[in-house]
């Protein structure tokens, strides 16, 4: 909570029967300045009072009185609305950016408590498709924006190494494997082709999908040679995806995939059936979730083979009791929205309490612009290809702007991979990404390109400055509007970072990083029409305060950018 937000809420909160730091958590910030700095909402009291919320506002401004840093209190419609001390918001908003460096944002709020996510989990054995970066993007920021508040994170990659087409891949494997052409050295995209041959050979041999069944039961069975074919899979995958990963910048605790759990599964299921909540259905063991509007969580076929549903119990589980987690969360697309309500509440049947701090972390799917992406399979868009066209472009655009640009190679790098990250969390997760090129890759409008050339933008005004922020600068000065709305956003970015913790929505924090940039560059545009309002006036006690001004921009774009994966380059 900032000083203003305390200030706000402790005179709202003996006229609102609520403590301080539920009005905090109640507050917000107007869009339109003119508003106000703050907004106190009034649902939630006209829900206890019986009585319409602009009613509720309007008593409620004549009763909280004004003082130290709250200037105003006034009712609008349903709201109340304060003004807070300018001048000494730019002291302390600036001070303490300088202060706190790139510890600006964060909090110990969760601090002793510990979150494990689940995200990315590809399919070994199948290419890390554009189709795995939302899982992948998201659950990183949102394993670094928890980070940030001292929670302590688990981060877990959930393989799918395991499951009948393991036993396709294996005969297609030994089949076909050392007789495919030398040209192809990525070893996901053979074992792709045999995966795509394999299916194309068992159209005109039936036997073939035999074959593949009796293979994956010598793997469950442990056979040898079985259990050494499905290591050497797991392994050739595992090294292309820790390639891509790496060069994401990304990271995990743990690789621990549904081949893991097998030792586990009949104890899991022992301690299910013992609950009393299964039943036998046409030879199946199910727990029956009609009374909920759901269909049966099926946990064991009839040919007594186990499912996700099970391994998903055994996971969930395992964890708790390995990371005794706060909090648990699947960074899973939409299509799963049943499966995960059904395991929270067979969870929830079995008595586990602590299941309550598991959730799903839904997210919508990517669609391409017709002709903007394409692989020689046809089906597949490969994400490293997705990353090396936008480098390549990123590259153009670079070498246009910058001819002379030094590490030029690197700073595409960081653009390229940059703006399809960016592309993915500035959109809110349950909307399906649309990916558009032009628009992606773009210096200018809402992309990840603009924040980065922002960013470098005010990285060559400290450059031609010379000196270090002064700490004694006179932040009065900052009167200007633009200069006003800066402030305004540099003090809610710690509220974007713990928004998008608590709501596991990243793209709270890349908006409110999009908000500064256009308020920045609205302000540096208005320094090139008039020459007494930019950053490096010829004022000097006016200077000091504006380039206090702009490294606060600075610090803060990078610490933003950093949290969502994001390099920040001094030059573009």
């Amino acid at each position: 909570m900032n000083p203003f937000e305390r200030a706000v809420a402790e005179i709202v909160a003996p006229q609102s029967g609520l403590d301080a730091a539920e009005v905090a958590r109640l507050l917000e910030v107007p869009r339109d300045p003119k508003l106000g700095d703050y907004a106190f909402p009034c649902f939630q009291l006209a829900k206890r009072e019986k009585k319409a919320p602009p009613v509720i506002a309007a008593d409620l401004a004549k009763r909280v009185e004004p003082k130290g840093l709250v200037l105003s209190v006034e009712a609008a419609g349903p709201y109340v609305n304060f003004r807070v001390d300018g001048t000494k918001r730019a002291a302390l908003v600036l001070g303490a950016v300088l202060k706190e460096g790139g510890r600006y944002g964060e909090s110990d709020e969760g601090k002793g408590r510990t979150v494990a996510i689940d995200f990315s989990s590809p399919n070994i054995a199948k290419p890390f498709s554009i189709a795995h970066l939302r899982s992948t993007v998201i659950g990183h920021a949102l394993y670094n924006v928890h980070r940030a508040l001292g929670w302590t994170c688990v981060g877990i990659n959930h393989l799918g190494d395991w499951g009948t087409q393991f036993g396709k891949m294996m005969v297609a494997y030994r089949r076909w494997w050392d007789s495919m052409p030398a040209t192809e050295t990525d070893p996901v995209r053979k074992l792709l082709a045999l995966y795509v041959r394999f299916h194309e050979e068992a159209e005109r041999d039936k036997s073939l999908e035999e074959e593949g069944r009796a293979w994956f039961k010598k793997l469950e069975d442990g056979e040898k040679e079985a259990r050494d074919l499905w290591k050497r899979l797991t392994d050739l995958s595992l090294k292309e995806f820790q390639r891509i990963y790496d060069r994401l910048g990304i990271r995990f605790d743990h690789f621990t995939g549904e081949a893991f759990y097998n030792d586990k599964l009949d104890a899991a299921l022992e301690k299910i059936e013992a609950k009393g909540i299964t039943k036998i259905s046409e030879g199946a063991l199910v727990v029956d979730l009609e009374e909920w509007g759901m269909p049966p969580a099926l946990l064991r076929k009839s040919d007594d083979a186990t499912l996700y549903m099970t391994r998903d119990l055994a996971a969930l589980e395992y964890r708790h009791d390995q990371y005794r987690f706060d909090r648990a969360l699947y960074v899973v697309g939409s299509d799963q929205i049943l499966h995960f309500r059904q395991l929270f509440k067979v969870a929830e049947l079995m008595g586990w309490t602590w299941a309550e701090g598991a959730r799903h972390v839904n997210f919508g799917l990517y669609r391409f612009k017709e002709g903007k992406m394409s692989t020689r399979q046809g089906r597949v868009v490969f994400l490293e290809e997705v990353l090396d066209r936008a480098v390549e472009l990123a590259a153009a655009t670079i070498r246009e702007k910058n001819p002379d640009l030094k590490d030029a190679e690197r700073i595409a790098e960081e653009v390229g991979l940059g703006a399809v990250v960016f592309n993915d969390l500035k959109t809110g997760r349950t909307k399906d990404v649309v990916f558009d090129w032009e628009q992606v890759l773009s210096f200018e409008g809402r992309t990840g390109p603009y924040l980065q050339y922002t960013a470098a933008r005010i990285a060559s005004i400290l450059r031609k400055h010379g000196a270090p922020p002064d700490p004694g600068a006179d932040l009065s000065l900052l009167a200007e509007p633009e200069e006003k709305e800066i402030v305004r956003s540099l003090e809610r970015f710690p509220s974007a970072i713990a928004a998008a913790a608590e709501e596991c929505e990243p793209s709270k924090l890349a908006n409110a990083l999009l908000d500064l940039g256009e308020f920045f560059n609205a302000y540096y545009n208005r320094g090139n029409q008039d020459a007494s309002l930019r950053v490096l006036t010829p004022d000097e006690r006016m200077k000091s305060a504006r380039i206090v001004l702009a490294a606060a921009v600075l610090q803060v774009m990078k610490k933003g950018l950093d949290l969502l994966g994001m390099k920040t380059p001094e030059e573009m």
